[in-house]
């Protein structure tokens, strides 16, 4: 029984992230999600409450496949260039997974808000940052200091990856801009700039 009810909730998700990608938010209705797997809408409140609980479970799925996406990259010798790996990894979600991205920062639906624990689940991923940044302390590898803990520095960094990737994802000014190279760069200078030797110390 548990397997059936997996697979009718994986279906509805399923149908629920084609509405989306196909024909945007305003396809998202629980009759639409229904109808679109096949089934009853009794089958999305009875699993999912409604359709925010499915675009909470989207959002949660979301994060959890990019924090897997990030925690695959490695841990070396090299701290620059796992940061810079991890970035990347980052990037390579969100081309690959654009509605899933759009629907995790909130730009697909904007009167969506997400429940306690899916926002929990999103959180969580800035630990993985700020154990990285950690990690670099203890080795020299980034600087040190109560005035820039890592916590700062694991936020400014997704925010630097985030804000790119963004506007990549929604080709701002993409006939002027080479995004990819711009990323590339802005984020190895960034990751370059938390070295002892470089950083400001004022």
């Amino acid at each position: 029984m548990q397997q059936q009810s997996d697979e009718t909730s994986r279906a509805l998700l399923e149908a629920a992230h084609r509405l989306l990608t196909e024909l945007g938010s305003e396809a998202l209705t629980v009759r639409r999600i229904a109808t679109e797997a096949g089934m009853s809408t009794m089958n999305v409140y009875s699993r999912f409450g409604g359709k925010d609980g499915v675009v909470d479970k989207l959002y949660r799925h979301g994060f959890e496949r990019l924090f897997a996406a990030i925690d695959s990259v490695p841990t070396t010798d090299d701290f620059a260039n796992d940061l810079m790996s991890m970035a990347r990894a980052y990037r390579q979600f969100a081309l690959d997974h654009p509605t899933y991205y759009k629907v995790m920062f909130r730009s697909a639906i904007h009167d969506f808000t997400p429940s306690d624990e899916a926002t929990d689940v999103a959180l969580s991923g800035l630990d993985v940052f700020v154990q990285r940044i950690r990690t670099g302390q203890d080795h020299g590898a980034v600087r040190s200091d109560a005035s820039y803990p890592a916590t700062d520095i694991a936020a400014w960094l997704w925010a630097s990856c985030h804000g790119l990737v963004s506007l990549e994802l929604f080709a701002v000014a993409d006939e002027r801009v080479a995004w990819p190279s711009v990323f590339e760069n802005g984020m190895r200078a960034a990751i370059a700039g938390l070295q002892p030797s470089t950083a400001h110390q004022g």
